[in-house]
């Protein structure tokens, strides 16, 4: 019997594999990772604690109205909405219940996004869950 029908199946496992130099395009001549820019010129990070962080129903539903206004912003560039990681070294405050980071193209976008009636029904809906709120709003330096 013959081998040939095993010929196609190598061609296909080979094509999948990435090559030397296909790896080697994803380093930059400084012998480093290349990372992506985040989109947008303007970041925007907010860190809730909220007042019980282990009641469940609490957070169902900072997250149910949260995820239902960044849905329906149309200022927001690029969204994320995290919780701790388990990180732990003398630098690290993980001490928030959720954050969010957002950008957004510039800060009148930003500025719009803050006076979108979704953004107030959040705060609305939400506030009485949290006990402490920091915002943290930066500009991008990297060309």
């Amino acid at each position: 019997m013959s081998k040939l029908y095993l010929i196609p199946l190598i061609i296909i496992v080979l094509s999948c594999n990435p090559q030397p130099d296909e790896e080697r395009s994803i380093i930059n001549e400084n012998n480093t990772s290349e990372a992506s820019i985040i989109p947008g010129s303007f970041a925007h990070t907010v860190y809730f604690w909220l007042h019980e962080p282990k009641n469940q129903d609490h957070r169902k539903s900072f997250e149910t109205s949260l995820k239902k206004f960044l849905n329906t912003s149309k200022n927001i560039t690029t969204k994320h909405i995290g919780i701790p990681a388990s990180t732990n070294r003398e630098v690290i405050d993980n001490s928030y219940t959720y954050s969010l980071l957002l950008t957004f193209k510039d800060k009148e976008a930003q500025d719009r996004y803050q006076e979108e009636p979704a953004h107030k029904l959040f705060i609305e809906e939400s506030s009485g869950l949290w006990s402490k709120v920091l915002v943290y709003d930066s500009v991008n330096i990297i060309e």
